[in-house]
C-alpha cells in the first residue's frame, strides 16, 4: 500500500494588534503541536488505496487505557474460568483430572468467561500501535510529500516478520523460564517417586496455554496483510474475515473435510485481532484514499449499534448450538464428541464478534473504571500479564496437588454446597501461590519496554 506523509499544516502568523500569548515549551525546547492530514483529495496513479499518515501527536496519551482495561478483564476472566475447572482425584497411584464445569449447568459459565477473543482484540490493537511507532520500514512511511512504492505481498510478509522478530525476544524470556521451571519440576516429581502417569498428566496440563502464543505470533506476521485489507475495505473486510471460517465450517460438515477445520485455528482468532487493528487505526485518526477521496480508515459505530451487533451475534451462536452439531460448552469438556475450541467453531466466531462489539460499546465506562477504581488492577496486570497468563494454572496445580497428595484430602464434589462455599478459600489459595510465583519470576518480563508500548495485548 502506498503511503503519504503530508507536510505539516501551515500556521497563521499572530496578529500584530493582539499578539498570541506565549506558551511554555516542553523539556527540550520543542513546541507541542498537532499535525493533521490534509482534508483534500489525493490521487496516485496505479496505487489504491493510499494511506495518509501524520507524525505522532505528543499530546496523545502514550497508552490506550481502554485496551489495557479490556486486556486486564479478559486475563482475569481466563484465570477465573480455569480455576473454576479444578477437579481431580488421587488414590495413591492414579491421578484423574476432570473438569468441574462439566457437571450440571457449569457449561453456562463458559459463555461469560471464555473471552480469548478479547485478548486477541487487545493484541491486534497493540500490534497496530506498535507499527505506527515502529521503524519506518515497518510502517511503510514515505518522505513528506512523496509517494512510496506499493508494497507487494512478500514485502508485507517481510514487514510482519520484522514486527514478530521485535516481539519474540520479549516472549522468549518469560516463556523460557516457564518451560525450564516445568522441566525441573518434572524431574523433581519423578525423583520423589510420583508415578509416571501422574507426572505425564501434569506435564501436559499447564503447557497447553502456549498455543495462544503460537497463534498470536502467526497473526503478528500477517498484520501488514490484514491492515492492507482493512485499509482498502474497512468494516467490509471484517465481514469477509467473519465469513471465511464460516465457509470452512460449511465445508467441514457439508463435504466431510474435517482436516480443513484446522485452518480455523488462525482464521477465527484473526477476526477479533483484525477488529483490534481497525480500532487502533480509527482511534489514531488514520485516513486512506478510496475512489479519489480522503476518508477515515474506519468510523467506530455508535454504542447502540454495537450492542445490537453483539446481541445478534450471540443469539445466532446460541441458535447454532441449539440446532447444530455443536456442544453447549464453548470450551472442551470431558465426554463431548467434539470441542468448540479444538479447532474453534462457528459459534466461537460469532461469540467472538459479540464479545468485541459489546466491549467497544462499553468503552466509556471501561475507561472511567480503568482511570478510577480499577487503576491498580489494570496497572498491575499491565506489568505482569504474561506472568499471570503463564503461571495461573501452575498455581492451581500446586494447591490442588498439596491438598490431594500431601494432606491426603479429597476435593469437594463439583457443584455441591461445599464446593460453592469453598470457592473463596480455594481462589484465595490459588491467588496467594500465583502472587508468590509472580514475585519470583515476574522480573523476567520487561517493564521498561512495556511502558514504551501503546495499548496492550499478550505480547
Amino acid at each position: 500500500m502506498a503511503v503519504l506523509s503530508p507536510p505539516p499544516s501551515p500556521t497563521r502568523a499572530p496578529s500584530r494588534a493582539r499578539p498570541a500569548p506565549a506558551r511554555p515549551s516542553p523539556p527540550g525546547g520543542a513546541q507541542r503541536h498537532r499535525d493533521r492530514p490534509s482534508s483534500g483529495t489525493a490521487r496516485t496513479p496505479g496505487t489504491a488505496p493510499v494511506r495518509l499518515t501524520a507524525p505522532d501527536d505528543p499530546r496523545r496519551p502514550r497508552r490506550d487505557v481502554f485496551v489495557d482495561a479490556v486486556r486486564a478483564l479478559a486475563t482475569l476472566s481466563v484465570l477465573t474460568v480455569h480455576w473454576l475447572m479444578a477437579d481431580a482425584t488421587w488414590d495413591g497411584e492414579h491421578l484423574r483430572i476432570g473438569n468441574a464445569l462439566a457437571h450440571g449447568a457449569g457449561w453456562t459459565v463458559t459463555w461469560a468467561l471464555q473471552v480469548l477473543a478479547l485478548l486477541f482484540f487487545a493484541a491486534g490493537a497493540s500490534a497496530a500501535y506498535g507499527l505506527r511507532r515502529g521503524p519506518a520500514g515497518d510502517r511503510g512511511h514515505a518522505s513528506p510529500g512523496r509517494v512510496a512504492a506499493r508494497p507487494s505481498v512478500l514485502a508485507d510478509l517481510a514487514s510482519g516478520l520484522r514486527l514478530a522478530g521485535r516481539r519474540v525476544p520479549r516472549l522468549l524470556r518469560p516463556v523460557g523460564v516457564f518451560v525450564g521451571a516445568w522441566v525441573v519440576a518434572i524431574g523433581v516429581l519423578l525423583a520423589v517417586g510420583l508415578p509416571g502417569d501422574a507426572v505425564r498428566s501434569l506435564a501436559t496440563l499447564a503447557p497447553q496455554l502456549l498455543w495462544f502464543l503460537a497463534v498470536y505470533l502467526g497473526l503478528v506476521v500477517l498484520t501488514p496483510l490484514l491492515q492492507r485489507a482493512l485499509h482498502a475495505a474497512g468494516w467490509w473486510a471484517v465481514g469477509a474475515l467473519v465469513a471465511a471460517p464460516l465457509a470452512v465450517e460449511a465445508l467441514r460438515f457439508g463435504a466431510g473435510l474435517e482436516r480443513l477445520a484446522l485452518v480455523n485455528v488462525l482464521l477465527v482468532w484473526a477476526v477479533p485481532y483484525a477488529i483490534g487493528l481497525l480500532y487502533a487505526d480509527a482511534r489514531a485518526g488514520a485516513r486512506v484514499v478510496r475512489r479519489g477521496r480522503v476518508v477515515p480508515v474506519a468510523v467506530l459505530p455508535r454504542p447502540v449499534v454495537l450492542v445490537g451487533v453483539g446481541l445478534a451475534a450471540a443469539a445466532l451462536a446460541a441458535l447454532l448450538v441449539a440446532f447444530g452439531p455443536y456442544p453447549v460448552s464453548l470450551i472442551g469438556m470431558p465426554g463431548d464428541t467434539m470441542s468448540n475450541l479444538g479447532p474453534p467453531t462457528a459459534p466461537v466466531v460469532l461469540h467472538a464478534v459479540a464479545l468485541v462489539a459489546l466491549a467497544l460499546a462499553a468503552r466509556g465506562p471501561l475507561v472511567r473504571w480503568a482511570d478510577g477504581r480499577g487503576r491498580s488492577v489494570v496497572a498491575g496486570l499491565a506489568r505482569r500479564s504474561m506472568t499471570v497468563y503463564l503461571w495461573h494454572l501452575t498455581a492451581m496445580i500446586v494447591v490442588v496437588g498439596t491438598v490431594l497428595v500431601v494432606l491426603g484430602q479429597e476435593l469437594p464434589a463439583p457443584g455441591s454446597a461445599d464446593w460453592w462455599a469453598g470457592r473463596p478459600v480455594w481462589f484465595g489459595a490459588f491467588a496467594l501461590v500465583l502472587l508468590g510465583i509472580s514475585r519470583v519470576v515476574g522480573r523476567f518480563e520487561d517493564p521498561a519496554a512495556r511502558r514504551q508500548r501503546v495499548g496492550s495485548g499478550i505480547e
